[in-house]
């Protein structure tokens, strides 16, 4: 039991959820230092005395995460290990009512846009100041920079506008001052998310400026990679591909979740394209950015998924073949358009044909990896871990797309830096390399 009144207030700050929560921790953990408070992010250490949990509540499994780890805390805090827990994030914007009421253990909730109620529950204010400034919990020399909050997207099965409310950009100005920030303390690679980058300045624009900002963020010395994530295919602004194709530190790299291949089903998700409009953006976008890696996303069992409309799917991935794909299984979200509907795939149909897409991608996987067997590449060395440096190229994005392996005894690498490599094997989802001297 701590005898409380001795020691001083120390925070945790415990992040569940994507890179956009990420990035929203590392500004509470910012604002909380710059308010004098001592903070620190997912600490292994049991020294903190009041927990802040920000949460994820995007589909079924990481609700259930965030609910039990809320009330790991929780317990805790009635045991008296902790003083007080708070709780942040989509979750607790989405679902505040109830969680109020079925677990009273926690001091207060916030929602996505609460910071400044959060900062006062510790007698802090905003500090306009440390617009810019974010202090980092991944390593440094890569870095998310959230370009826009919030979406006004119309997609059936996502709940995202409930939790992060409508789109807002951040303008050119104050995310150029926070990218020369964050490259003068080492930052050498941003990767730029948003739930939908290609929206990116028609509130405060009046059109899409994806363009302009990528050419902003590319003259900012010392950034030598910028990646882009979650751009949305309808509507997408052309001129980007210019950009992309005339800026060398803008990575050849495009994460586009497409959702589907059937365009049956993107009618039923209310996406805005058919598979036709998305097979002939796939081909102008490679054709304009040669060498591109394009990464996807799918969604396995939507309401009113049939065998034919998956067989569409399995047709469009094979024939597409992306560079990176990843695949959900579809969650029956409360209160979005989807949920009108029967959730009519079993959910043993629905991992079945997850499995099937990714048995396919596993394969094309392969053979792109092995194709690049002999080449020489630029990598950027992300870790040591177990004897090896791990690194990536400019075709692959931190933790979720595949990674460059070196043996450490072979050579001293630092983390943090670029190096020349030739690929000597691949397997379907790695590469390995040697340092070429």
């Amino acid at each position: 039991m701590k005898t409380k009144g001795i020691k001083k207030d120390k925070v945790n700050i415990v992040t569940l959820g994507c890179s956009k929560n990420l990035v929203d921790s590392e500004v509470i953990l910012t604002q909380l230092k710059g308010n004098g408070i001592d903070t620190v992010h997912e600490s292994k250490k049991d020294d903190s005395n009041i927990i802040i949990v920000n949460t994820c509540g995007f589909i079924d499994n990481a609700k259930e995460e965030s609910i039990n780890t809320i009330l790991r805390y929780a317990d805790a805090k009635e045991s008296g290990q902790i003083d007080k827990l708070y709780v942040t994030g989509c979750l607790s914007q989405r679902y505040k009512d109830e969680l109020e009421t079925e677990i009273p253990t926690v001091d207060a909730w916030f929602g996505t846009r609460d910071l400044s109620l959060l900062l006062k529950k510790f007698k802090a204010d905003y500090k306009h100041e440390l617009v810019g400034e974010r202090i980092l919990t991944n390593p440094q020399h890569y870095a998310y920079l959230k370009i826009s909050e919030g979406c006004d997207r119309p997609c059936s099965f996502c709940a995202i506008p409930l939790m992060r409310g409508g789109h807002q950009s951040r303008s050119i100005e104050e995310l150029v001052l926070e990218a020369k920030n964050l490259a003068k303390r080492g930052t050498k690679e941003l990767l730029l998310i948003a739930q939908d980058l290609t929206y990116y300045g028609l509130d405060i624009y009046k059109k899409r400026n994806l363009s302009e900002l990528l050419k902003n963020l590319s003259d900012v010395e010392g950034i030598e990679w910028i990646r882009l994530h979650y751009a949305f295919p309808a509507g997408f602004p052309m001129d980007v591909l210019d950009v992309m194709a005339e800026r060398p530190n803008i990575c050849n790299y495009l994460d586009m979740p497409l959702q589907h291949g059937s365009t049956n089903m993107l009618k039923l998700m209310r996406r805005g394209i058919t598979r036709e409009k998305t097979e002939e953006l796939i081909a102008t976008i490679r054709q304009k950015v040669p060498g591109i890696a394009l990464r996807t996303t799918l969604i396995s069992g939507h309401p009113g998924e049939t065998e034919e409309d998956f067989a569409d799917m399995v047709d469009f991935v094979e024939k597409t073949r992306f560079d990176r794909l990843g695949i959900f299984n579809y969650s029956h979200e409360e209160q979005t358009h989807s949920y009108s509907m029967a959730d009519d795939v079993p959910d043993e149909v629905k991992q079945e044909r997850a499995d099937i897409v990714m048995g396919i991608q596993e394969q094309i996987s392969l053979e792109k990896n092995q194709a690049r067997v002999g080449q020489e590449m630029k990598v950027l060395i992300d870790r040591k871990e177990s004897g090896q440096y791990i690194g990536r190229t400019e075709f692959d994005s931190p933790e979720v797309d595949n990674e460059v392996i070196f043996d450490a005894k072979a050579a001293y690498l630092r983390v943090g830096d670029f190096v020349q490599a030739k690929i000597t094997g691949a397997t379907e989802f790695d590469l390995h390399a040697e340092v070429i001297a």
